[in-house]
Parts: C-alpha cells; structure tokens; sequence
C-alpha cells in the first residue's frame, strides 16, 4: 500500500484527465496556453481573493513572494522550525535573515506568543531590520491568522502564508490562501491538491503585487518578453499541469470532504491509544497529513508496517538544527523549543492523508478497511 495512491486517484479522474491532456497536445501551446490562465481564474474564485498567480513550484512561489515584498539583506523574516526546509531556504535565497520561532505544542502551528518575543528580541538587539513573517499552514491545518495578522499589524510587517499544504483549509470560512499580504502553495503531487509534476501558484488581494509577481515570473519582463525591467526568474507553470489541475480542483472539495471522513474514523479508532490531531473550532484542515503523538513511536511505525499501512516522520531535524544554517548568528528558538522537544522526544508520525485504497467508497474500493481494524485489536 503506498502512503499516497496517485495511480487510484487517476483512475477515478481518468476520461476527464485524458480529455484534457489531448486537448494541450492539439493547440500545442505548452507553456502559458489557455489553461493556465483558465486555471488562474478558477484558483482565484475558489481561494476568494482578486489574484491568482501561477508558478512553476511551490518553492518559487515563497521566493516571488519575498521579492515582491523588497526582501534583502539585512532583513529578518520569521518562520517556524518545525516545518519543511523551503519555508527558510528561500529566505537565504533573498541574502536575509530567517528567525526561527517555536510551534504550539497542540497544533503544530506557528506560536503566536513566541513569534513576537521573537520580533521584540530582533528590534532591541538591533543587527537586523523585522521585514515579514512567513506563516506555515502545517499538515493541512491553517494557522492562527486572527492573532498573527494583529502582531503583523503591530509592528509593520509583511504577511506570507505559506499554503503548500494547507490548500483546502479554512478558518470561519475564509479559506486558507487569502490570508496575509501573498499566499504561496505548491502542487506537488503529494499536496493536497497535486498536480503531476511540480507546479505553484501564489494568491493575493494587493494589484500592485499581483503585476509584479506576474514581471517576475518571465524574466522580471515589461511589455513584453524582451522588455526586462527587473530581475526575475523563469518560473511558469506548464500548460499540461494547468490542464491536469483544471479537472483535479473541480474534484477537490468531494476529495477533502472523503479526507474528513477518514479523520474522524481515525480520531474514532486512535482514542485512548495516541494523540490525535486537533482542529480549534471554527478550523477546518485539508489534513495533508493525519498527525500522530506516540510516545513509542518506532514501535507504532513498525506495527504499522507490518500490517501494510504506511507512516512517515515529519520532521527528522528542525530547521534551527539543519547544517545548512549552522552560520547564522541571530536569537533562533527559545531555550526550551516547543519544535526541539518534539524532534528530541521522537514522537510525531503521519498518515495516509487521503487513503483512496482503504476505506474510499468515492472510487468502489474498501479493500484496507479489514486491515486497518485488524491493527487496532
């Protein structure tokens, strides 16, 4: 059993895929075609904000961002530990300065509380200029907008989040992809909504930051293609994806109303044996992942396996553990990192977020769901 079956989601979607495909490989316009922009408007209309630009990944679509906030050296952003590498990798990409911040405990979020102890430690030691915050919708779940928008407010910074996995979440009804000043996400294939290849999109209410993520994305390109009026990168989605991804969101709330059945059966069959997930009221996750606390975590993975269900640890290292910025000389983490403890006690693992094989009437097949009750007797 794969941890996540893209070949059974593809056969549900098959015809309307191929249909789609044939239709690319007829006009022949592969990159920027009719579909991307389709795609664009469509994205824009189901996130509920005014822009929507695509890219070619998810990890271009934070480095956009970043460029189209003035993010340089001498800057500070601030973001997670816990979380993947990316998030603070594309701030190294600016010549700025990534400042890590500790997680909730509970939800695995970004802490509100320690991110302005953060900003407040950055402004009194004085080396480095507090330019945004890069906030991480972790495992599907968004994270906690209302207060960091009100500490973003306060102290005069940039809000990006970074949707890579939270793409189908929302908060009251406002969906995850409209908060911030940008909202980056990915279309890997193992994210919630993936295309088949690699791909990104960024969303954003700002005109003048949608013009100039649309200049960035070709080349920092004016009028037209040979008219360079900044420095930009070659980041385009490609019109066969765009097409893939057309069919795949019109799927995408029956997929996330299947991933919350699956959760709440697993809440149902996990209680009193693990930590379960937890979803604060008025939240709704696109549950990228199905989140795990278990104190013998090696033991639970390898029952796990032996009955052919799959896990994963997300993540080995911290980011303020990571070799790759070992060189940074600023107050990352707090003496005690709620993200440190969490990799030290090695206890975190996660699911099948989407067990299309197990328990997916939507596709006439529940052959897993024997399996997976013969684990938990």
């Amino acid at each position: 059993m794969q941890f996540i079956d893209l070949a059974a989601q593809y056969r549900h979607l098959k015809n309307r895929i191929d249909s789609r495909i044939e239709k690319v490989l007829s006009h022949g316009q592969y990159i920027m075609g009719p579909e991307v922009f389709e795609l664009e408007c469509l994205l824009a209309d189901y996130v509920g904000v005014k822009h929507c630009i695509s890219c070619a990944n998810g990890t271009d679509a934070l480095s956009l961002a970043l460029m189209a906030i003035g993010c340089k050296e001498g800057d500070a952003v601030f973001c997670p530990s816990f979380t993947f590498f990316a998030t603070a990798e594309t701030v190294a990409y600016q010549n700025a300065t990534p400042v890590f911040v500790d997680s909730d405990s509970k939800l695995f979020n970004i802490c509100p509380r320690h991110l302005e102890v953060q900003i407040q430690k950055v402004i009194k030691t004085g080396r480095l200029l507090p330019k945004a915050i890069i906030a991480v919708d972790l495992f599907g779940l968004p994270a906690n907008y209302p207060e960091i928008e009100a500490l973003a407010s306060k102290y005069k910074l940039a809000l990006i989040e970074d949707a890579a996995q939270g793409l189908g979440g929302e908060i009251r009804g406002k969906k995850a992809g409209s908060f911030g000043d940008i909202a980056a996400t990915s279309f890997f294939p193992a994210k919630p909504l993936g295309c088949y290849g690699d791909g990104g999109a960024l969303f954003t209410n700002n005109d003048h930051y949608a013009e100039l993520l649309k200049s960035l994305r070709v080349h920092g390109k004016g009028s037209d293609k040979y008219d360079n009026i900044r420095i930009g990168m070659n980041s385009r989605l490609d019109t066969i994806q765009a097409a893939i991804l057309i069919e795949k969101l019109a799927e995408f709330p029956s997929e996330l109303r299947a991933r919350d059945m699956h959760a709440e059966k697993y809440n149902e069959q996990f209680d009193g044996l693990f930590e379960t997930p937890q979803v604060p009221e008025g939240y709704s996750s696109s549950w990228a992942q199905y989140t795990l606390k278990a104190d013998n975590r090696d033991i639970v993975m390898s029952d796990f396996a032996a009955e052919g269900i799959p896990t994963a640890i997300y993540y080995k290292n911290c980011l303020h553990q990571q070799i790759a910025f070992k060189y940074l000389d600023n107050p990352n983490g707090s003496k005690f990192d709620i993200a440190g403890i969490f990799n030290d006690k090695k206890n975190i693992l996660g699911m099948m977020p989407h067990p299309e094989r197990m328990v997916d009437n939507l596709i006439s097949n529940t052959d897993g769901v024997n399996l997976f009750s013969s684990l938990l007797k």
